[in-house]
């Protein structure tokens, strides 16, 4: 008997019963509406992030407001247990903040405008300094001739006085961008705890409620947390360094301390910055390249030792963050919104980890192990 190609023989039947072909599909691995899905919220964070960058100026003061808020607001509710009124207990903590960091202002800011009024001597001195290179560049510029290449490595410069202008007008905000900032910080500690209680109850599900207070409650005491135990390491760097720089015979101890302590708050980047720096001032101040590098070698040991011992162990694991994680974060707040972003890099972090954890548990279900 012929068999049709559309039709299956079972075998072992004696009879060869013929079966007809089955013509089942398989369901696509992604979906056309999860296709729509994901790209309706690629186009809607590509918005989020472009309105973020356009509106820096109004945007950057308010995070920054925000965040340092939730920060400050465990000392805020420390003082309306001792009978201080919140609003007078706003105004007492930003006064006492604003203070603080303008002492570290004036400690820097002083060496830096006499060491920038100096840049054309300076520059000649460290090109003399950088003498002991010449031989490793003669070096390299004679096998760059035999391997065929037609140019050399450039001569050294320092860059001119004109960079000065632009580089502060980057790093410093404008008048309007400080005011914002601190009148939304104090209105924010003030009317923190009427401001949580609306976000939770807008919520009409008890479940939501209490999920959101929950939320609200760890990201305060996580952003609280971090900022003292930060601020507390910081300080010792600070102090260490300007010991270091004491040591070592570095002019102005007290400024590097105070530059150590502000850029150890930008991680990464904070750090490598302030070593570039101690190398500059000690080959500056110094006749030798040893003595000039004596004190960045000291604090780069130092810097060692705090990223890899002394942080952990205080942060904890609960705090700690992944190293990769930390940095994609630190490279895009600061090409978002320069070095505050790169300041609210870390807090970001942590508000964006513990919403992942309460909104995306780890009980929820996962896909099967390989």
């Amino acid at each position: 008997m012929r068999v049709l190609p559309s039709e299956r023989v079972i075998s072992g039947n004696g009879e060869g019963a013929p079966l007809p072909e089955s013509h089942t599909e398989l369901p696509p691995v992604i979906r056309r509406t999860e296709f729509v899905t994901f790209a309706l919220a690629g186009l809607l964070l590509i918005a989020i992030v472009t309105v973020l960058y356009v509106g820096r100026a109004f945007f950057l003061p308010v995070v920054m407001a925000f965040v340092t808020g939730t920060m400050l607001s465990p000392a805020a509710s420390l003082l309306e247990r001792s009978k201080v009124p919140r609003s007078l207990g706003a105004v007492l903590i930003v006064v006492a903040v604003a203070t603080v960091v303008a002492f570290v202002v004036a400690l820097i800011a002083s060496p830096v405008m006499e060491w920038s009024t100096r840049l054309p001597e300076l520059g000649a001195q460290l090109k003399d300094k950088l003498h002991v290179f010449d031989r490793p560049l003669s070096l390299w510029r004679d096998m760059q001739g035999m391997l065929g290449g037609s140019e050399g490595l450039p001569s050294f410069q320092m860059p001119k006085v004109e960079w000065v202008q632009p580089t502060l007008e980057f790093l410093s905000p404008t008048f309007t961008e400080f005011l914002l900032f601190f009148v939304t910080l104090i209105l924010f500690i003030a009317s923190w705890r009427d401001l949580r209680r609306a976000m939770i109850m807008t919520f009409s599900n008890h479940d939501a409620r209490l999920r959101a207070l929950r939320i609200l409650n760890e990201i305060e005491v996580h952003l609280g947390n971090y900022l003292l135990m930060v601020t507390v390491i910081n300080i010792g760097v600070g102090v260490a360094t300007g010991i270091i720089c004491a040591l070592t015979g570095m002019p102005n101890p007290a400024g590097l301390g105070a530059l150590a302590a502000t850029l150890n708050f930008i991680p990464i980047i904070g750090p490598v910055a302030m070593f570039a720096v101690l190398v500059v001032v000690g080959l500056v101040a110094f006749p030798t390249l040893s003595g000039g590098l004596m004190a960045a070698l000291a604090f780069g040991g130092l810097t060692f030792l705090e990223g890899h011992f002394i942080t952990p162990t205080i942060i904890g694991r609960r705090l700690a963050l992944n190293a990769l994680a930390v940095l994609l974060a630190l490279a895009f707040w600061t090409w978002m919104w320069g070095p505050m972003g790169a300041f609210l890099s870390s807090p970001l972090l942590i508000v964006a980890l513990i919403l992942k954890e309460h909104l995306l548990p780890a009980d929820a279900p996962q896909l099967p192990q390989d």
